[in-house]
């Protein structure tokens, strides 16, 4: 039996389990007034009179406000210069202030009324005109809701609408300390989940249980539950997503999990992937070969090379142990890589086309996973941050695959 798989009871892994949450602090006003500062200065800079931002991770970010995106408009204006003011339905306002971190004005709509009309007018009211002379530049959030862009474009003559990513992604892509150690802590809980997971693990147990003990132990260190869970087994992990139906464990299956929890608004993803009883030659052969992909992404991730370039790292050392070519099957069919923080799917990508420049502070998934459709899929996932020294994983990667977490 391959070290540290199965052997336990759920209770006796609950055990091993304490909050892990007792240290982090959440985000600061200070830190939130930077973020916004540092969103103006590039703005002027590029010549953006301001941003607009939904309701979801681009507010909370920029405002410390969490609030869900629905069909009625709520989000922040930012300017280049000045104060951030905020729309909302007029009944919301009360809420809206409870949650807020950065307090501004409130430009409340009634239910009858245009928050779109309001919108263009308060930008107006904030001295950002559109004239025969002058064209401002606004930037409409990347993840607000098509009717919301169209609404404010159908009043918007006399501005520019653009993209509201060149300023998120700037701003998002670059992590502080703070947020580095947060998601530090998030991964380590989240690690501590999967091993926890792999002692309880017994023949006949179904991914169901296994997702339901999951979230309870991601409970158990301090988190709300599971953010996401994929619980996989057999030749159903050859599938990145998972498949439809739940599968029971069999000795000598490939297993695959893969989850993440929730500290402070920031994420964890981690995936292990190792086999439930003794590996066979073939096993050990395509896992072998997933950790020298995941290992070549790392090397490459150095200051100033392209994101793209890690993505080609990785399809390197998997053509050269016969798989694809490119995103072709058995082999990776999916980027090598994304972006984390408060979402788990974050810009820029490891993933070919994607030439921005590796810097300090950028955070990334490394999970070039091996598809091969009708018999296993090994996906080995962890996380890296960019250093001035280079790449610094979060979590270190799988041990080998008859002792996945390195027990002694």
């Amino acid at each position: 039996m391959t070290i540290g798989i199965g052997g336990k009871s759920p209770e006796e892994a609950l055990a091993t389990l304490s909050n892990m949450t007792q240290s982090a602090k959440e985000i600061s006003k200070e830190e939130y007034l930077e973020r916004i500062s540092k969103a103006q200065a590039y703005m002027q800079q590029q010549g953006i009179a301001a941003i607009y931002v939904n309701a979801g991770t681009n507010l909370t970010y920029f405002t410390g406000t969490p609030w869900y995106a629905s069909e009625r408009m709520v989000g922040a204006i930012i300017p280049a210069k000045g104060s951030v003011e905020y729309i909302a339905p007029a009944f919301e306002e009360s809420t809206l202030r409870e949650y807020m971190v950065i307090e501004g004005k409130v430009n409340g709509w009634q239910e009858h009324e245009s928050p779109y009309q309001l919108f263009v007018a308060t930008l107006n009211r904030m001295g950002i005109a559109a004239n025969n002379d002058n064209s401002p530049r606004i930037g409409i959030c990347e993840s607000a809701a098509f009717f919301i862009f169209d609404g404010i474009r159908q009043l918007a003559s006399g501005y520019e609408l653009i993209n509201a990513k060149e300023v998120t992604a700037f701003c998002r892509a670059r992590k502080s300390d703070h947020e580095i150690a947060l998601m530090q802590q998030a991964m380590n809980m989240t690690l501590a989940v999967h091993q926890a997971t792999a002692s309880m693990l017994h023949e006949g147990i179904s991914t169901l249980e296994v997702e339901a003990f999951i979230e309870q132990a991601h409970k158990k260190v301090g988190a709300s539950g599971s953010y996401f869970c994929i619980v996989l087994f057999g030749e159903a992990t050859a599938y990145p997503h998972g498949v439809k139906n739940p599968q029971i464990l069999q000795p000598n299956d490939m297993v695959l999990i893969d989850t993440g929890c929730q500290l402070h608004a920031y994420i964890s993803d981690i995936t292990r992937t190792y086999v439930f009883g003794e590996a066979n030659e073939r096993q050990r052969e395509v896992w072998s070969h997933e950790k020298s992909a995941q290992l070549a992404a790392f090397e490459a991730a150095q200051l100033a090379t392209a994101c793209e370039q890690v993505d080609q790292a990785a399809r390197r050392s998997l053509e050269s142990n016969g798989y694809g070519p490119g995103y072709q099957i058995p082999g990776l069919p999916h980027r090598t890589g994304h972006g984390i923080g408060l979402d788990i799917h974050e810009w820029p990508y490891l993933v070919g086309g994607d030439k921005t420049a590796l810097e300090v502070g950028m955070c990334f998934s490394n999970e070039p996973m091996i598809c091969i459709p009708g018999e296993f899929g090994v996906r080995h996932e962890d996380h890296f941050y960019m250093t001035e020294k280079g790449p610094q994983w979060f979590t270190e990667p799988i041990h080998s695959i008859d002792n996945p977490f390195g027990l002694t």
